[in-house]
């Protein structure tokens, strides 16, 4: 229904909510000195992994892709490996200092996330199963 007052104001809802997500995530990513696609790829990156398949994690376009990594390889988080099947095909390989900052921003944004859920168990239960449902039965367009 397009006039349906409670889906806006569920829309609304969740757009704040994840606004604050966001927020909590790029403040993370600002403590850590990685710009937040930096941060949201070494985030997804399980290495070692095609540049493709981040491409892919981050919706974008796989050409955005390498910018990105030319940055996590500036800093020493990442480190291209060609691969052992097809030379043409650069994995992503996190570094030592990759993997701890990976490991800081999970760390961090899990912090984060605690804050804006900070509902009793039996809510955040319900919020969860809840937001499970919409995402099982809802129309996927293409996001994962």
């Amino acid at each position: 229904m397009a006039d349906d007052p409670i889906e806006k104001q569920l829309s609304d809802l969740v757009f704040q909510v994840a606004g604050r997500l966001r927020w909590g995530f790029n403040t993370a990513a600002a403590e850590l000195d990685l710009p937040p696609m930096q941060a949201m790829a070494l985030a997804n990156l399980r290495s070692p992994a095609p540049m493709r398949d981040l491409a892919a994690w981050l919706h974008c376009d796989a050409s955005n892709v390498t910018g990105i990594v030319d940055g996590l390889e500036r800093r020493g988080l990442v480190t291209r490996q060609a691969s052992a099947t097809d030379r043409r095909v650069k994995h992503l390989v996190l570094t030592e200092e990759g993997e701890r900052r990976r490991e800081l921003l999970r760390v961090r944004t899990a912090e984060i996330s605690g804050a804006v859920f900070g509902l009793p168990d039996g809510d955040r239960e319900q919020l969860r199963d809840l937001l499970a449902r919409l995402l099982e039965t809802g129309p996927d367009h293409g996001c994962t």
